[in-house]
């Protein structure tokens, strides 16, 4: 399928359509949701602690990367294995679940459609299996 855009001119379809990340205005945007909840998380009287020594400019690097690939960016992450690194920590589907309220309040307080909302919850959806080890 293309669309015409000019006389004589074509584009694919397919060019048309841009990712949830570029969707969300790209790598400034991610970082800026990932501030926010963070934020949340750790003042979370249930999951702060989950933190004992807060969320490190690395540590949130590499969530920025992590979410940057999965949401269609250029990102690429080379980081520590997800499940490796999350092991021992004790998180459950009830942290994670809660997290996932805190993920949509911070996408909720950035005027992110609900649409585009629930579909990054989703892809955020698929790492419990990485991140949940109790």
């Amino acid at each position: 399928m293309t669309m015409t855009t000019c006389p004589g001119t074509s584009i694919p379809a397919e060019a048309e359509e841009i990712s949830v990340y570029e969707a969300i205005g790209g790598r400034a945007a991610l970082t800026a949701a990932i501030d926010d909840f963070y934020g949340r998380l750790l003042a979370d009287r249930v999951l702060g602690p989950l933190f004992p020594r807060g969320a490190s400019v690395k540590h949130r690097a590499y969530v920025i990367t992590v979410l940057g690939e999965a949401l269609g960016g250029a990102e690429r992450y080379r980081g520590p294995d997800l499940a490796a690194a999350h092991r021992g920590l004790g998180i459950s589907d009830a942290h994670f679940d809660r997290a996932a309220v805190h993920l949509y309040a911070t996408l909720d307080a950035l005027s992110v459609p609900r649409h585009l909302a629930d579909h990054i919850v989703g892809i955020v959806a698929t790492l419990r299996p990485a991140v949940v080890t109790a």
